[in-house]
Protein backbone atom coordinates (compact mmCIF):
# COMPACT_ATOMS: atom_id res chain seq x y z
CA UNK A 1 0.00 0.00 0.00
CA UNK A 2 1.59 3.35 -0.89
CA UNK A 3 1.88 5.57 2.15
CA UNK A 4 -0.33 8.59 2.17
CA UNK A 5 -0.37 12.06 4.59
CA UNK A 6 -3.94 13.36 5.40
CA UNK A 7 -2.84 16.57 7.43
CA UNK A 8 -5.76 17.34 9.66
CA UNK A 9 -6.62 21.51 9.82
CA UNK A 10 -8.94 23.41 12.08
CA UNK A 11 -10.47 26.49 10.05
CA UNK A 12 -13.17 29.31 11.10
CA UNK A 13 -14.74 29.28 7.94
CA UNK A 14 -14.67 26.45 5.79
CA UNK A 15 -15.65 28.15 2.45
CA UNK A 16 -12.97 30.67 2.79
CA UNK A 17 -10.36 28.03 3.64
CA UNK A 18 -11.09 26.07 0.77
CA UNK A 19 -11.00 28.70 -1.88
CA UNK A 20 -7.82 29.96 -0.58
CA UNK A 21 -6.24 25.90 -0.67
CA UNK A 22 -7.53 26.19 -4.49
CA UNK A 23 -5.98 29.13 -4.73
CA UNK A 24 -3.14 27.80 -4.06
CA UNK A 25 -3.34 24.80 -5.76
CA UNK A 26 -5.06 22.12 -4.35
CA UNK A 27 -8.00 20.51 -5.59
CA UNK A 28 -11.32 19.97 -3.70
CA UNK A 29 -12.34 15.90 -3.50
CA UNK A 30 -16.31 16.23 -2.99
CA UNK A 31 -16.27 12.65 -1.73
CA UNK A 32 -15.13 13.46 1.48
CA UNK A 33 -16.29 17.25 1.65
CA UNK A 34 -19.59 18.56 3.60
CA UNK A 35 -20.88 21.58 5.69
CA UNK A 36 -18.05 20.61 8.40
CA UNK A 37 -14.89 19.38 6.39
CA UNK A 38 -13.15 19.22 2.99
CA UNK A 39 -10.23 17.42 1.26
CA UNK A 40 -7.86 19.19 -0.22
CA UNK A 41 -5.57 17.07 -3.07
CA UNK A 42 -2.03 18.55 -3.08
CA UNK A 43 -1.00 14.75 -5.11
CA UNK A 44 -1.83 10.95 -4.79
CA UNK A 45 -0.17 10.90 -1.88
CA UNK A 46 -0.49 14.18 0.17
CA UNK A 47 -4.44 15.69 1.16
CA UNK A 48 -5.21 18.22 3.43
CA UNK A 49 -8.30 17.82 5.47
CA UNK A 50 -10.31 21.38 6.50
CA UNK A 51 -12.13 21.05 9.58
CA UNK A 52 -14.48 23.28 11.18
CA UNK A 53 -13.95 23.95 14.53
CA UNK A 54 -16.76 21.83 15.77
CA UNK A 55 -16.06 18.88 13.68
CA UNK A 56 -12.29 19.52 15.30
CA UNK A 57 -13.84 19.19 18.68
CA UNK A 58 -14.90 15.86 17.47
CA UNK A 59 -11.32 14.49 17.78
CA UNK A 60 -9.33 15.87 20.56
CA UNK A 61 -10.36 17.77 23.58
CA UNK A 62 -7.53 20.05 23.43
CA UNK A 63 -7.96 23.67 22.48
CA UNK A 64 -6.80 24.91 18.79
CA UNK A 65 -3.72 26.92 19.11
CA UNK A 66 -3.68 30.45 18.49
CA UNK A 67 -3.33 31.59 15.35
CA UNK A 68 -0.42 33.62 17.12
CA UNK A 69 1.37 30.28 18.22
CA UNK A 70 3.46 28.27 16.36
CA UNK A 71 3.54 24.09 16.95
CA UNK A 72 4.60 23.20 12.95
CA UNK A 73 5.48 24.45 9.52
CA UNK A 74 4.56 22.72 6.82
CA UNK A 75 7.03 21.86 3.90
CA UNK A 76 5.74 21.21 0.91
CA UNK A 77 8.18 20.16 -2.15
CA UNK A 78 7.54 21.55 -5.40
CA UNK A 79 8.86 21.35 -8.98
CA UNK A 80 10.56 25.03 -9.21
CA UNK A 81 11.99 28.14 -7.26
CA UNK A 82 9.09 30.06 -9.56
CA UNK A 83 6.82 27.63 -8.53
CA UNK A 84 7.21 28.80 -4.83
CA UNK A 85 7.07 32.00 -6.09
CA UNK A 86 3.80 31.53 -7.79
CA UNK A 87 1.96 29.90 -4.37
CA UNK A 88 3.35 32.86 -2.29
CA UNK A 89 1.99 35.06 -4.75
CA UNK A 90 -0.99 33.13 -4.98
CA UNK A 91 -1.69 32.86 -0.90
CA UNK A 92 -1.20 36.78 -0.39
CA UNK A 93 -3.53 37.28 -3.59
CA UNK A 94 -6.27 35.30 -1.39
CA UNK A 95 -5.83 36.55 1.71
CA UNK A 96 -3.03 34.78 3.18
CA UNK A 97 0.27 36.28 5.32
CA UNK A 98 3.44 35.90 2.99
CA UNK A 99 6.88 35.89 3.91
CA UNK A 100 6.28 34.94 7.53
CA UNK A 101 9.97 33.62 7.89
CA UNK A 102 12.88 34.51 6.48
CA UNK A 103 13.35 32.93 2.68
CA UNK A 104 15.51 30.04 3.00
CA UNK A 105 18.33 30.04 0.18
CA UNK A 106 21.14 27.62 -0.53
CA UNK A 107 22.76 26.43 -3.34
CA UNK A 108 20.85 23.38 -3.44
CA UNK A 109 17.59 24.86 -1.73
CA UNK A 110 14.92 27.33 -2.16
CA UNK A 111 11.93 28.62 0.19
CA UNK A 112 9.08 30.48 1.53
CA UNK A 113 6.38 30.43 4.33
CA UNK A 114 3.08 31.82 4.16
CA UNK A 115 0.27 31.63 6.72
CA UNK A 116 -3.23 30.56 5.68
CA UNK A 117 -6.16 32.16 6.55
CA UNK A 118 -6.36 30.50 10.24
CA UNK A 119 -2.35 30.78 10.92
CA UNK A 120 -0.88 27.72 9.29
CA UNK A 121 1.95 28.06 7.97
CA UNK A 122 3.64 26.24 4.86
CA UNK A 123 6.80 26.36 3.43
CA UNK A 124 6.93 25.52 -0.29
CA UNK A 125 10.15 24.18 -1.07
CA UNK A 126 12.32 23.71 -4.34
CA UNK A 127 15.00 21.23 -4.45
CA UNK A 128 18.21 21.02 -7.17
CA UNK A 129 20.10 17.94 -5.76
CA UNK A 130 22.16 18.65 -8.91
CA UNK A 131 23.67 21.71 -6.54
CA UNK A 132 23.71 19.76 -3.48
CA UNK A 133 27.07 19.30 -2.00
CA UNK A 134 29.17 16.12 -2.76
CA UNK A 135 30.97 13.81 -0.24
Amino acid sequence: MTKQIFVNLPVRDLARAKAFYEAIGAVNNPQFTDETAACMVWSDTIYVMLLTHAKWATFTDKPIAAASSSEVSLALAVDSRDAVDTMLAAAGASGGKVDVNPPQELPFMFSRAFEDLDGHVWEPLFFDMSKFPQG
